[in-house]
């Protein structure tokens, strides 16, 4: 199953995609998303059009994305610590297939990390390795957009280098029946590759991380995980940026620089 989230007649509405053709899922309208019941078995309604022809959106919608730090066996990386390093991209750094990456005025040294996405199916807590995947409904790209100079400036793992607005492109669908610890994923900037992975190189499973995360917090229908980069590379402002996953599809971003300056928040001293 292939499953998104459509732009149609001026309402957001999730829909199967077959062959190209999108069709809406029935009682699929996008708000019901926080009750998990597109997830259990959605019913394929009316066609709606081709998804060449539709405006993509992030294709569900979380009430949280978590993310983990490096999972990628490089030569000479070690991986001192037990468990997954984690922080969290906020609701207002996702954007979908299609929307811009904007490159803020504070950065001058803005990365793409691809990574793999979990998306959750069911409401998860304190679930073993062994019952994490029941849980997953399916997998996506993401594009871990990373501002890095302030990632060494903030001296924390997820400061201001990971939250600004259209940081996390998810997309462009959800596919469910994929196995995401055997997948290749790419990402290519203005045609050129620029990275390469497996992700049977991760450090940690996605049934590991799922359940190590489910013993800290409860995950719920449409939350994601990102399972960190192979690789990372450059973006500038007129960059189109890719990511690819084998048996899901191509995240596609073009990027643009933005010229607007906060207000002066500091006190006057």
């Amino acid at each position: 199953m292939r499953l998104g989230r459509f732009l149609y007649q001026g309402q957001a509405v999730y829909g199967l995609v077959e062959d190209g053709t999108v069709y809406a899922v029935a009682g699929g309208h996008a708000s019901l998303a926080a009750e998990g019941s597109i997830f259990k078995e959605p019913n394929r309604g009316p066609a709606i059009g081709h998804i060449d022809q539709l405006k993509v959106l992030v294709p569900c919608q979380p009430g949280k994305v978590l993310a983990i730090g490096p999972n990628f066996h490089h030569p000479g990386r070690e991986f001192p610590d037990q468990e997954p390093q984690i922080f969290i991209k906020p609701d207002t750094s996702l954007i979908g297939s299609g929307d811009p990456i904007m490159i803020p005025w504070m950065s001058q040294d803005v990365i793409h990390e691809p990574e793999l996405a979990v998306v959750m199916g069911s409401r998860t807590a304190n679930v073993s390795i062994d019952e994490a995947l029941d849980h997953v409904l399916g997998y996506t790209c993401a594009n871990d957009v990373t501002a890095k100079d302030w990632f060494a400036r903030d001296r924390v793992m997820a400061g201001r280098s990971k939250i600004f607005d259209t940081f996390c492109p998810l997309g462009p669908v959800i596919a469910t029946d994929v196995a995401g610890d055997n997948l290749g994923l790419s990402a290519r900037v203005n045609g050129e590759l620029q990275v390469t992975g497996h992700t049977s190189s991760m450090v940690w499973s996605v049934a590991e991380v799922v359940s190590f995360i489910s013993c800290i917090l409860t995950l719920h229908p449409g939350d994601v995980i990102l399972m960190a980069a192979p690789g990372i590379g450059p973006l500038q402002p007129g960059d189109v940026v890719e990511v690819e996953i084998e048996g899901i599809g191509i995240l596609r971003n073009p990027v643009v620089a933005t010229d607007h300056r906060p207000v002066r928040w500091q006190k006057e001293r």
